[in-house]
């Protein structure tokens, strides 16, 4: 989930797009060199998440071993462990960068209006570094396909991997006929919605606003792929809830933001038209999300797959491969 300076989601843009303090004009590669600090972060963070998913593989508690136990060589199957370690970091990112556009899209007190600018900056960057380790994410997954492929030629091994990791439908293997296309769609409206920013003049503020709303919608989309495919939160138990847990606040603030926008217009309880009742559709869509949040949490029941007694027979009830059994390598890697 990726979104963009969304201060030009709250105010006009007549002209040029300018910081406050007469500062030069906002362009893409302006921001993708102030963006060096912040993806050098990101991959330190990229880093120790892969060390941590080594480890784990190395002492063999993690469950993606228990999912796919031909995985246990943690040093054969390194670009997998990268992949998970870049979609990690993505979703982190991803998370900050939508707090941070929530957080500017409400009214503000003039005094802050230097440490605003300064977040401004931080939303851009943290949304380029967000695209960046999306696409590596699956990249690398496209990488590991290729090298375990071994029994095709190497230009078959290419177009294979290339379709089974950036076409939808291509990848035909239990939960990840869902759950790919879902990332695809995620990465797909990440790209556009975060750089259509830079061309919002040509656009208009209009339809820039409407589009660049959508980008809660990457955000979703992402965390549903995470839920239905991350193998580390792939059983029911405390990381799967941690993980439906850093939702609320998130999801609060949202529901917060559209109680309160910064323009009069767009508050409830307006004139009534079609646009007052999309807005009430979203608000009350935020609100039953809040309270299913609030029901997994309480409740427990976060979605995740039971422990099954027989080694795999929960992953083969839902179309997936028996652990341990001979399978297909198409079917033996899950993002």
């Amino acid at each position: 989930m990726v979104s963009d300076d969304t201060a030009a989601v709250t105010e006009p843009l007549p002209g040029p797009a300018r910081q406050p303090g007469g500062e030069r004009r906002v362009t893409l590669r302006r921001d993708l060199r102030a963006a060096g600090p912040d993806f050098g972060v990101s991959l330190l963070v990229t880093a120790a998440v892969f060390a941590f998913l080594y480890a784990r593989i190395r002492s063999g508690a993690s469950d993606t071993v228990k999912i796919m136990p031909f995985m246990e060589d943690a040093d054969t199957f390194w670009m997998y462990w990268l992949s998970q370690a870049f979609g990690w970091s993505a979703l982190l990112w991803a998370y900050g960068t939508v707090v941070i556009g929530l957080l500017l899209a409400g009214p503000r007190p003039r005094r802050f209006a230097r440490s605003h600018a300064a977040m401004e900056r931080l939303h851009r960057t943290t949304s380029l570094s967000t695209i960046v380790l999306m696409f590596a994410h699956a990249l690398m997954f496209a990488a590991e396909l290729i090298r375990y492929e071994t029994k095709l030629s190497w230009p078959t091994r290419f177009g294979k991997a290339l379709v089974d990791t950036f076409v939808p439908g291509g990848y035909s293997s239990g939960t990840g006929e869902v759950a790919i296309p879902i990332g695809q769609a995620a990465l797909y409206a990440a790209i556009p919605l975060g750089l259509l920013f830079y061309w919002r003049h040509r656009i208009g503020a209009r339809a820039w606003r409407a589009l660049h709303r959508c980008v809660i919608v990457v955000y979703v989309l992402s965390v549903w792929h995470t839920l239905l495919y991350g193998t580390n939160v792939w059983y029911d138990g405390w990381p799967r809830t941690v993980l439906w847990l850093l939702q609320l606040p998130l999801a609060a603030l949202f529901l917060y933001r559209l109680a309160r926008p910064l323009r009069r217009g767009e508050r409830p309880g307006g004139p009534t038209g079609a646009r007052q009742l999309a807005r009430w559709a979203v608000l009350l869509a935020a609100v039953a999300t809040l309270i299913a949040l609030c029901v997994v949490l309480c409740t427990g029941r976060d979605g995740g797959r039971a422990r099954a007694s027989a080694p795999g027979a929960q992953d083969h009830a839902r179309g997936l491969p028996v652990v341990g059994a001979p399978v297909e390598p198409a079917e033996r890697l899950h993002v």
